[in-house]
């Protein structure tokens, strides 16, 4: 019993842990892009809204339709009635089925990984800083 719950706790802090470090990689990321209208940004990803919403840079907001840039988890969530300006997406194949993404922070073999697609963001004016033009790629795999 002593084993099972140490195994829950540890898998508790993991998950808790993950979502923290994906949230300062996106931080990083969403700091080091400048666009031409100032950043409203929204995910639908509760975990991550709550571990960025306290950030001094960031503006999180609580609805899709008062933002102007999406992190989208599930594509099912981006709205109809509400166009992103900037869509920024957290799993890769999701590059290919939302063809406005500029990006991805997305897990691969336990490890995250970014990929930011020059042509898209050239296109949408967005630009990045020296940081992260080591994950810029000209296209889709």
């Amino acid at each position: 019993m002593k084993i099972i719950i140490l195994l829950l706790i540890a898998i508790v802090t993991f998950a808790s842990d993950t979502v923290h470090f994906q949230s300062k990689i996106l931080e990083k990321v969403l700091s080091d892009i400048s666009t031409p209208k100032k950043l409203k940004i929204w995910t639908d990803d509760i975990k991550i809204l709550n571990e960025l919403k306290d950030h001094k840079v960031l503006n999180m907001v609580n609805h899709i339709c008062d933002s102007n840039l999406v992190i989208i988890k599930n594509k099912k969530h981006l709205s109809k009635d509400c166009k992103a300006d900037f869509i920024f997406v957290l799993k890769y194949n999701l590059l290919n089925e939302i063809p406005n993404s500029f990006g991805a922070m997305f897990w691969k073999k336990g490890r995250p990984n970014i990929v930011i697609i020059e042509p898209r963001i050239n296109k949408q004016n967005i630009s990045i800083s020296k940081d992260l033009e080591p994950y810029l790629e000209e296209r889709v795999w």
